[in-house]
């Protein structure tokens, strides 16, 4: 197996660009996704490792390779797509080995291959069906099983979970969790779901507008997020941003009656600021500052009730435990400074 590197990486169609100068390294055996809104740019990346798209300028690396101007059938990587893209005539054995058999790989190692794909993906008893008798769940593995009988160095996934329901969809997380610890080949995810990042990412690779806005690991990204796009679109209930000021070296929130002592670095006075604070690091508490209840969301062992100030200002509070706020309360809440989030308005950038 082997990494892939992007060194300034550019895409265009005509005059309209949608990768801009990219640079990245994912390491040897590393399971690294892409992440972002939609138009974000992570399937053009992806489908430009892949061959699939024409890199308009830069470099793309497997390994000690340069494979930029290849053909993907010989950049060494196997695509495993949304659509699961299977012959509907040809049984489940028949569909993995189908690649093999047109390249003319012997019968014995197409047997072979395949047998062990199925071993992995636990298809054994699936081989002889077709299609049309398996769930979406067992056509994704599948459509996995088919990418590796390839042996490929490099697998890549376009956002191969979107077709399913939401328990197939956690069932299929930890089978490609449970498939990159078993065969530790470098796999590049593609998603816009950012719990599926979370939970399946050594590094994540967060993209806005065709641009890199931060790497790392994913709770590096959330404890430590560079930009308030990154703190916004890392963590699920997203951050809740209040607009602040700086004054004497303190944070004022019109939502909240006190003033946040707290590090401000080298902001200077007056500088109008968003206030990050993640739902799982507030309290409600009678002695803090007050809010409406407007709405609560009880999902069993969490709820998340949304709130609002008498200045308007909104907020979402995650809750645990037996005793929980109901529709119409009004509650104070509280929260650790240390917990808290500045972002400059007009960049948006992390005031440390």
């Amino acid at each position: 197996m082997t990494g892939v590197t992007l060194n300034s990486v550019i895409k265009k169609y005509g005059e309209t660009q949608v990768i801009h100068g990219v640079d990245l390294t994912i390491e040897d055996g590393e399971f690294c996704v892409f992440v972002g809104p939609s138009g974000c740019g992570k399937s053009t990346l992806l489908r430009m490792v892949a061959g699939l798209e024409e890199t308009t300028g830069g470099e793309i690396r497997i390994g000690e390779r340069d494979v930029t101007k290849l053909d993907p059938s010989e950049r060494g990587v196997a695509m495993v797509f949304q659509t699961y893209a299977l012959y509907p005539h040809m049984t489940v054995k028949e569909n993995m080995g189908f690649g093999l058999k047109m390249n003319k790989i012997p019968k014995a190692i197409i047997k072979e291959k395949v047998a062990e794909a199925s071993r992995i993906l636990k298809l054994d008893d699936y081989l002889d069906r077709k299609p049309a008798a398996l769930s979406g769940g067992q056509r994704q593995r599948v459509s996995i099983g088919r990418a590796i009988v390839r042996g490929p160095e490099v697998f890549l996934f376009d956002e191969p979970l979107s077709n399913l329901d939401a328990e197939l969809r956690v069932d299929m997380r930890v089978e490609i969790a449970r498939l990159h610890r078993e065969i530790g080949a470098t796999m590049i995810y593609v998603t816009h779901d950012q719990v599926e990042a979370m939970t399946l990412a050594d590094k994540i690779v967060v993209l806005r507008k065709g641009v890199i806005e931060q790497v790392g690991a994913p709770m590096e990204l959330y404890r430590d997020p560079n930009n308030k796009f990154v703190a916004g679109f890392i963590g699920s209930p997203s951050m809740n941003f209040l607009n602040g000021q700086i004054k004497n070296g303190a944070v004022v929130v019109p939502g909240l009656a006190r003033e946040l002592s707290m590090s401000v670095g080298s902001a200077v006075d007056g500088r109008v600021v968003h206030v990050g604070l993640r739902p799982e690091h507030l309290q409600v508490d009678p002695a803090g500052d007050t809010f409406s209840v407007d709405l609560t969301e009880s999902l069993g062992g969490v709820s998340y009730a949304y709130l609002s100030a008498p200045t308007g200002e909104r907020i979402v509070v995650e809750e645990r435990g037996d005793e929980r706020v109901s529709e119409g309360d009004t509650v104070g809440l509280i929260f650790d400074t240390d917990r808290v989030f500045l972002f400059d308005q007009q960049t948006e950038h992390r005031i440390r």
